[in-house]
């Protein structure tokens, strides 16, 4: 295993060089502008009064959030041994994910493994791997939740709606199975590990989706939990279909039809992307913090 991946790498990125510490840097500033302009467009003064006052919302959001990194650490702790402060470096791949460009985490998460190459034999194949399977698990349950999700889409979906779903299932099909029949020449660890990972990334998926829903009942309790189990599993569903348009407004429409309360969604759907904005915020000022803290001692 370390033979193939240590062949993926080429010699000239085994750090002498400085390259992983600039790309570090390059994505650490872009994360910060990217949340500069994430909170200023989003009107925070205007969703006070919008806050949740149960503890409980604020809990099971912050559990949301951490699920994400949490289960890459677990994962990459097992592959590498990795010390606590990668978890550090996973919050950080979570953030640049979001809020600049999608896998400019994994490209600042393999600066960072480069960067620790002693720690670290080679990385690349271990992140490309892990990686994939983050996104095979999410276009697994998706096309499960299609199939659960179809009996019930008939008040919400036009004719033409279903013709962009059956495109956008064709399409995450055809994504995944080339590297299902091309597993041995695409994937670098052995089959167990895969299959580990895989567990990890689904079993992630599900419980961020629970805890999702469950912070949506506290905040709007009048509303019955299996609705926003519903909700929850048709955000993922509606963020994760190409080729579908106005996703936003297609989860409005059928957050409406199940609750007949668009207002009251609309907010907690604000109150739910503020606050993990202001985490990330959070999180990098804590990093930015701790960083110059351990170059000064």
């Amino acid at each position: 295993m370390m033979a193939r991946d240590a062949a993926a790498v080429p010699k000239s990125l085994i750090p002498q060089n400085r390259w992983p510490a600039f790309i570090g840097a390059v994505l650490t500033v872009a994360m910060v502008a990217g949340l500069a302009r994430g909170i200023a467009g989003s009107g925070l003064d205007g969703l006070r009064q919008a806050l949740p006052v149960n503890p409980l919302f604020y809990l099971s959001l912050s559990l949301v959030y951490v699920a994400l990194p949490v289960s890459d650490y677990v994962i990459f702790r097992r592959l590498w041994q990795i010390p606590v402060e990668g978890l550090a470096a996973l919050f950080k791949k979570r953030i640049a994910n979001e809020i600049v460009i999608g896998y400019s985490g994994e490209a600042y998460f393999y600066a960072w493994a480069v960067a620790r190459a002693r720690m670290v034999a080679a990385p690349f194949g271990a992140v490309k791997d892990v990686s994939i399977l983050s996104a095979m698990a999410g276009n697994a349950i998706t096309l499960a939740l299609v199939l659960g999700a179809l009996p019930f889409a008939q008040s919400v979906l036009r004719p033409a709606d279903f013709r962009l779903l059956a495109w956008s299932v064709a399409i995450l099909l055809a994504v995944s199975l080339p590297f299902l029949i091309f597993a041995r020449r695409v994937f670098t660890l052995p089959t167990r590990q895969l299959w580990w990972i895989l567990a990890v990334h689904a079993a992630r998926l599900i419980f961020g989706g629970v805890l999702l829903a469950l912070a949506w009942h506290f905040a709007m309790p009048q509303v019955a939990i299996a609705v926003w189990l519903m909700l929850s599993a048709a955000r993922m569903l509606v963020s994760r279909l190409p080729l579908v348009p106005n996703k936003d407004l297609l989860f409005a429409n059928f957050g409406i039809t199940l609750l007949g309360n668009g207002d009251g969604l609309s907010a907690l759907l604000a109150v739910t992307a503020a606050l993990t904005l202001l985490i990330h915020a959070a999180l990098i000022a804590v990093f930015g913090l701790l960083s110059l803290f351990r170059n000064r001692v």
